[in-house]
């Protein structure tokens, strides 16, 4: 619980930098990403890829799909990339909760493909995120493009979205890569708040934390808060969190330009010229 909670009569911080999908702000961009992943979804489009600076909201955006997809869609979620080929595939196979004694490479890959095959026949999807893949080894992204081919001649039996900061974007590119570059059927790049969104997207926090509407910022504070951050949502909750912070300490439920530049400045972002 933060501080200040119980000050501002808040039921929980509104600022955190957990991806809480509770959260998530549907800006014009985080619309158009949502939108495109789920069609690459229902349509079984195979590879789907998706892109955003560092805080863009990526992982949050996954977790408020994952929570809005129906029971017919079968989902697993990998958060941590840093794995061998075999350590994805036991990943995949066990978070789709898959209990078997296969431990090679091509006994786990037959048994993902007979579950695949019984999820069809049920008039299933199956889904799997791979988040962070700007991360994979070349040598895991080639054993994720093999699972591409556990297909039917009408349906790809299985969707991996790849999900990454852009340097995964400039990853796929490499020559070595170009076959899987070539099955990816979605692709978005998430881009940052527009300005003009980073005032509302401030309000939507703080009333999804129970806030009546006392807490302010200025429309100075508001526009200073989008020059630094560059409308990137984590450096904006940041930057608020420590102004609420502060707006506690002096006792005010409104986060004047004064507050805002004093915890820009404390959190040594850059200031612009």
């Amino acid at each position: 619980m933060a501080i200040y909670q119980e000050f501002y009569g808040l039921r929980e911080a509104p600022f955190n930098v957990t991806s809480d999908p509770g959260f998530l702000f549907f800006s014009r961009h985080h619309q158009e990403a949502y939108s495109h992943i789920q069609y690459g979804i229902k349509e079984r489009k195979g590879f789907l890829q998706l892109t955003g600076e560092i805080g863009s909201g990526k992982t949050t955006l996954c977790r408020a799909l994952l929570d809005t997809l129906d029971e017919k869609t079968k989902t697993a979620f990998i958060l941590n990339p840093n794995l061998t080929a075999l350590q994805l595939l036991k990943a995949i196979v066990t978070d789709f909760g898959i209990v078997t004694r296969a431990r090679t490479r091509m006994e786990l890959i037959e048994t993902l493909n007979q579950f695949l095959i019984e999820q069809l026949e049920k008039g299933y999807n199956v889904l799997v995120i791979i988040d962070e893949a700007q991360n994979l080894s070349a040598a895991v992204l080639e054993q994720i493009r093999m699972l591409s081919n556990l297909e039917t001649p009408k349906d790809k039996l299985i969707q991996i979205a790849l999900v990454g900061q852009p340097e995964l974007r400039q990853k796929l590119e490499d020559p070595s890569l170009s076959q899987l570059r070539q099955r990816i059927g979605v692709r978005y790049h998430i881009l940052p708040l527009d300005q003009d969104e980073v005032g509302p997207y401030i309000e939507h926090r703080l009333h999804i934390a129970g806030s009546n509407g006392q807490i302010r910022f200025k429309p100075k504070s508001v526009e200073l808060i989008g020059r630094y951050a560059k409308g990137i949502p984590r450096l904006i909750n940041m930057v608020c969190d420590k102004s609420l912070l502060a707006g506690y300490v002096y006792e005010t439920f409104e986060m004047t330009p004064q507050i805002v530049q004093r915890c820009i400045q404390e959190l040594e972002l850059p200031v612009p010229v």
